[in-house]
């Protein structure tokens, strides 16, 4: 998101939304930059390996797979070319290593059409990319905002905005992702701003 869509999105939630002005306010300038190295399935392959795993250990094992890889750059036909035995090798349970294969062979074979996404809809992306095994729809949210910088992506079922939320509206449970939608509505088109801000204001601990 440029300069620009920034200032109209910080002046669009504080218009619309009290609260989010005030997390706003707390938690300072907006910072988010995209990931634009290396390519989108790289980056997918990425969140795959990372999967339900401590930072220090993923990152052990992500850096052991792209070293499977001329350049340390993942592509699919290397992946499909790769034994099961050179992905265990690498540190990837047997699950892991098929979902990478099942990423690999649906962008190999154009059901997952990566080289289009940023001509498409999030939901047309998102569509796609719940097709591939352990890639759901969190995954696919995260794919939109730090990857492509889409700017209006709720990722209502994750749970540090499901906390953030509870905290800064002052409800008595976590939200639901019904609570998250409901009160997100407000936040269109720039959610992903929204949804930026309350990751902050949770990790500083409010």
């Amino acid at each position: 998101m440029d300069s620009a869509t920034t200032r109209a999105a910080l002046a669009h939630l504080r218009r619309v939304d009290p609260v989010m002005a005030r997390v706003i306010r707390h938690v300072g300038p907006f910072h988010l930059v995209p990931r634009r190295g290396n390519s989108h399935f790289h980056y997918l392959a990425r969140a795959i390996v990372y999967q339900q795993l401590s930072g220090k250990a993923a990152g052990t094992i992500h850096g052991r797979f792209c070293a499977l890889f001329p350049r340390g750059h993942a592509v699919p036909d290397r992946v499909l070319a790769l034994s099961d035995e050179a992905l265990r090798a690498a540190g990837l349970s047997r699950q892991k290593a098929a979902y990478l294969r099942d990423l690999a062979e649906k962008v190999h074979t154009g059901a997952v059409p990566l080289e289009r996404v940023r001509h498409m809809s999030d939901d047309a992306i998102i569509d796609h990319l719940v097709q591939v095994k352990g890639v759901g729809r969190w995954t696919a949210q995260m794919f939109l905002m730090f990857r492509l910088g889409r700017p209006d992506v709720l990722p209502e079922l994750d749970l540090g905005i499901q906390n953030a939320v509870q905290r800064a509206y002052g409800l008595r449970k976590r939200a639901t992702p019904k609570d998250v939608a409901r009160i997100g509505k407000a936040w269109s088109p720039y959610s992903s701003v929204a949804s930026w801000y309350l990751w902050r204001f949770i990790d500083d601990g409010n």
